[in-house]
C-alpha cells in the first residue's frame, strides 16, 4: 500500500473535470426488483477476506502482514460471538425472519460455514506459507519444542516448573468428573492418557493459561545457541553477537510436560482446541430498575453462552473430534479444521519484537493551524471564537486539539459545566481524568457513560464508578437505546455573557485509537450549534422529548429521514438541470430504505459515489436500477472510520457518528451535524476526491456482489497511489 515517489503533498488528486456522465434517466422509473440486496453476512466475510489480502500483499511490511493476520482472526472471533450466535439463536426458536435478500437463518448458517471454511484455510495458509518464512528469514522464528536445542529445552523446563505448573489444573473425564466446562475463546489441549496398570484410555483436558503471554520468548544468538546468562538470570546475548527472536508457542511448552501433569500415565495424544460461544448480551431493561447491575448479571452469563464455533487442529483424530463434538454439543457444520497454529490473534505479539525496518514508518500527528504549534499551544477558545476547526485523525494529533479541548474546559476557572457523552475510551484514559479534575474543581460535569458498549461494558462500567465518586454525574442514556453519538458541550462564562463551545465527532474519545483510526470531529463555538447540544442533552439526561433540532439529524428519529429527504432533494434539483452528486463515506451500509432511496437517485439520473469499509448491502452498476452508483473499499494502515455525507447540487457536507444500519438509525442515539465553513467543507471535499480518485488503490463492488481489486494488475505501481499516504504527506509534507 505505498504511494508512489510521484504523489507529493503539491498534486491535487487527478480526477475527472466533472463527475462522470450519468445514463439518461428513463422516461419511466422501473420498480426495484426483489434481488437488489446483498446478504449482510455475506458481505461482512467479504470485508474481512479483504482485510485478508492486506496481509498477503507483499507490498506491505512483513510485522505489518503479520498484524494484519491477527486482525483477521480477532474479527472472526467477533463475528461469530455475536453475528452467527444472533442467527443460531432465531434457528433454534423458529423465527422465521429472512434477510433482505430473502435467506432464513439456516440458509444464512450454511452459507456462512461454506465461505468461512474457505478463507479460514487461505488465512492459515497465507501464514505458514507466506509469513512464517519471511519471518524466520528476518530472524523471528516460531519454532517448536523439538527444535529446541538440549540447553534451550534445560532452561525453559526450569520456566515451566517455576511459572507455569503451579497454574494448571488437568481435568479429568469419567464418571467422577463430568466433562468440564470450556470458557469462550480459551485456548485448549485435548489429552488422551493410558493408565500403566489397567491399560485403559483416558480423557483429559487442559486449559492454556489466558493470563500470561501465548508464546514464551527465546532468544537466539544468529550463528546459533543460546545468550549467556547474567547473574541476575537475564540473557546477556548482547557482547556475544546480533540474536535473533525466537517464539515457543505456550501450548507447546506444556505439550513437552504432560508427563508431569499425569505421572504414572503415558500419554497418548494431545490436540489443540478453542470454543467460541455466544457474547451478544440480552439486558431485559425494561424489567430491571438498575441498570448497571443488570448488565453486570448479564456480563457474568456472557462465559456461560452457547457455543457457536469449535477450532481444532486439523491432525485432530476423528475419535478425539467426535468426543469434543458429542460433549461441548457442537454442530458439525461449525467445526473449523485448522493448520498450524489456532488463534492467530497471537501475532500482536509477534508484531511487538522491535523491529522498524519491518512496519510501517512512524507517522507524528500534526496539531492543527488554528491551535498553534505542539510546543507552543493556543487557547482553544480563542481559537474557536476566530472561526471553526475540523480535525482529521490520525492526521491531526487527538492529544493537541479534542484533547486539549477537554483538558483546558476543565482547567479553565471561566468554564461552569461539561457535558459529554463516553462510548469507548482508553484504559488510563486523560478524558475520563480530565471530567473528574474539572469535578473535583467544582465545575458542573455530566458524563452519559454507554455501559453497553460491546466488549467494553467492563471497562465502561469502572469508569462510570470512578467519575461518580469524583462528584461527576453519571447517567446511562435512554432505556432501549444506546447512546452512540460523539458530543462535547463546554459552557463558559466570558464577561456578562455565556458561550457554548462544542466538539461533535464520527470517533470515540479515545486517545489509544485515534492515531490508528481515521475520524473527523466538528469543533465550534456557533451558538445554534450550542443551542442544540443542550436540547439534546436535556433529552439525554432528563424526560425532554426533543424530537427536531435546528443543525443536527439525531436518531432515531431524524437521521434516516434527513438523509432520505437530501436524497431525494438532489433527485428534484437534477431534475431541474442542477448539477446533482452524492457522495458517502461510511463503514456499513445496509439499511434498505437508504439503500432504496439511493437506487431511486440513480435512476433518475444522480451520479452516486460511495466509499465504505465494511459491509456493503447495495448492488451497483445494474442496468435500471444503479447504473450510476460506484462502491469502493480503502482498507491500509488506518481504520476507515468516518462517517461524511455531501449533497453535491445542495453542497450540504454532514458528519456524524451513525452509520447506515438499522441498529444507528433506529436503536440508538446518533449525531450528524452539517459542516457549513467553506474551508472546511473544502477539507472534506479533498477527502472524497483522494479517495475516489481513480489512480487510488482500492477494492471496487460489481454488480453480482463481489470485490475486484483497483487498479488492476496491468497498472504500473508507480501509477498506484495511496490514499492514506496522501493524506498524511498533506498534513506533514516533510514525511519522506
Amino acid at each position: 500500500m505505498r504511494v508512489s515517489d510521484t504523489d507529493t503533498v503539491k498534486q491535487s488528486p487527478q480526477l475527472p473535470a466533472a463527475p462522470p456522465a450519468a445514463t439518461p434517466p428513463p422516461t419511466a422509473i422501473a420498480p426495484l426488483p426483489a434481488d437488489r440486496y446483498v446478504n449482510r453476512e455475506l458481505s461482512w466475510l467479504d470485508f474481512n477476506a479483504r482485510v485478508l489480502a492486506l496481509a498477503e500483499d507483499h507490498s506491505q511490511p512483513l510485522l505489518e502482514r503479520a498484524k494484519f493476520l491477527a486482525i483477521f482472526a480477532s474479527n472472526l472471533d467477533e463475528f461469530y460471538m455475536v453475528r452467527v450466535a444472533g442467527l443460531k439463536r432465531r434457528a433454534e426458536t423458529g423465527l422465521s425472519v429472512r434477510s433482505a435478500d430473502g435467506l432464513s437463518p439456516t440458509e444464512q448458517l450454511e452459507l456462512i460455514a461454506v465461505r468461512t471454511q474457505e478463507i479460514g484455510e487461505r488465512h492459515a495458509r497465507v501464514f505458514l506459507d507466506q509469513v512464517l518464512p519471511a519471518l524466520t528469514a528476518e530472524g523471528i522464528a516460531i519454532i517448536r519444542w523439538a527444535d529446541l536445542e538440549d540447553s534451550e529445552k534445560q532452561r525453559l523446563s526450569g520456566y515451566f516448573q517455576d511459572q507455569v505448573f503451579p497454574v494448571l489444573t488437568p481435568l479429568a473425564v469419567d464418571p467422577a468428573h463430568p466433562f468440564p466446562y470450556i470458557s469462550g475463546l480459551s485456548l485448549n489441549l485435548a489429552v488422551t492418557v493410558k493408565d500403566s496398570v489397567t491399560g485403559g484410555e483416558h480423557f483429559a483436558r487442559v486449559k492454556v493459561p489466558d493470563n500470561v503471554d501465548r508464546f514464551v520468548r527465546v532468544r537466539r544468538l544468529a550463528g546459533g545457541g543460546t545468550p549467556a546468562r547474567d547473574g541476575a538470570g537475564r540473557d546477556s546475548a548482547a557482547a556475544q553477537g546480533p540474536s535473533m527472536a525466537a517464539f515457543l508457542p505456550m501450548e507447546e511448552l506444556i505439550a513437552a510436560h504432560l508427563d508431569q501433569l499425569f505421572p504414572g500415565m503415558e500419554v497418548v495424544e494431545q490436540h489443540s482446541f478453542r470454543i467460541t460461544r455466544n457474547a451478544d448480551l440480552e439486558v431485559e431493561e425494561d424489567r430491571d430498575e438498575d441498570l448497571l447491575q443488570a448488565l453486570e448479571r448479564e456480563l457474568a452469563r456472557r462465559r456461560f453462552g452457547s457455543p457457536v464455533r469449535l477450532e481444532v487442529s486439523d491432525d485432530m483424530t476423528e475419535h478425539m473430534l467426535d468426543l469434543l463434538l458429542r460433549e461441548l454439543d457442537v454442530d458439525p457444520a461449525d467445526v473449523i479444521q485448522v493448520p498450524g497454529l489456532l488463534d492467530l490473534s497471537c501475532l500482536w505479539q509477534v508484531y511487538g519484537v522491535d523491529r522498524p525496518n519491518l512496519k510501517d514508518a512512524p507517522y507524528i500527528p500534526a496539531t492543527p493551524p488554528a491551535f498553534g504549534e505542539r510546543e507552543t499551544p493556543r487557547n482553544v477558545f480563542a481559537a474557536l471564537r476566530e472561526g471553526d476547526v475540523l480535525v482529521h485523525h490520525p492526521y491531526d494529533s487527538f492529544s493537541t486539539s479534542v484533547q486539549r479541548f477537554i483538558e483546558q474546559a476543565a482547567a479553565d476557572p471561566q468554564v461552569l459545566a461539561i457535558k459529554q457523552t463516553l462510548y469507548r475510551t482508553s484504559g488510563d484514559s486523560p478524558i475520563v481524568n480530565a471530567l473528574i479534575d474539572a469535578a473535583e474543581a467544582g465545575k458542573q460535569v455530566v458524563a452519559l457513560v454507554e455501559i453497553k458498549a460491546r466488549f467494553d461494558e467492563q471497562a465502561n462500567i469502572k469508569w462510570a464508578r470512578a467519575l461518580e465518586q469524583a462528584g461527576v454525574h453519571v447517567v446511562y442514556g435512554l432505556v432501549g437505546l444506546k447512546t452512540h453519538c460523539k458530543t462535547c458541550l463546554v459552557v463558559r462564562r466570558e464577561g456578562a455573557t455565556i458561550r457554548r463551545y462544542c466538539h461533535i465527532g464520527t470517533g470515540n474519545y479515545n486517545p489509544k485509537t485515534a492515531r490508528l483510526y481515521e475520524d473527523v470531529g466538528l469543533l465550534t463555538a456557533a451558538p445554534e450549534i450550542g443551542a442544540d447540544l443542550t436540547d439534546l442533552f436535556n433529552s439525554l439526561t432528563g424526560y425532554s422529548r426533543k424530537a427536531s433540532y435546528r443543525n443536527l439529524l439525531v436518531a432515531p428519529t431524524g437521521v434516516r429521514a434527513g438523509i432520505i429527504e437530501r436524497i431525494e432533494r438532489e433527485v428534484e434539483l437534477a431534475a431541474q438541470g442542477e448539477p446533482a452528486r452524492i457522495r458517502l463515506k461510511a463503514n456499513a451500509i445496509v439499511d434498505e430504505q437508504i439503500i432504496d432511496a439511493l437506487y431511486r437517485a440513480s435512476q433518475a439520473g444522480v451520479p452516486v459515489d460511495i466509499v465504505v469499509r465494511g459491509i456493503c448491502g447495495l448492488r451497483p452498476g445494474v442496468e435500471g436500477m444503479s447504473e450510476n452508483i460506484r462502491v469502493r473499499s480503502i482498507l491500509g494502515r488506518f481504520l476507515e472510520h468516518s462517517r461524511v455525507l455531501h449533497f453535491g447540487a445542495q453542497n450540504e457536507y454532514w458528519i456524524g457518528s451513525a452509520d447506515m444500519m438499522h441498529r444507528n438509525l433506529d436503536r440508538r442515539v446518533e449525531v450528524l451535524a452539517q459542516v457549513k465553513d467553506p474551508k472546511l467543507t473544502e477539507q472534506l471535499g479533498q477527502v472524497f476526491d483522494s479517495a475516489l480518485n481513480p489512480a487510488t488503490r482500492c477494492w471496487v463492488l460489481q454488480a453480482d456482489g463481489s470485490w475486484a481489486a483497483q487498479p488492476g494488475p496491468d497498472v504500473p505501481g508507480d501509477q498506484i497511489r495511496d490514499h492514506q499516504e496522501y493524506l498524511m504527506r498533506l498534513r506533514r509534507p516533510d514525511r519522506q
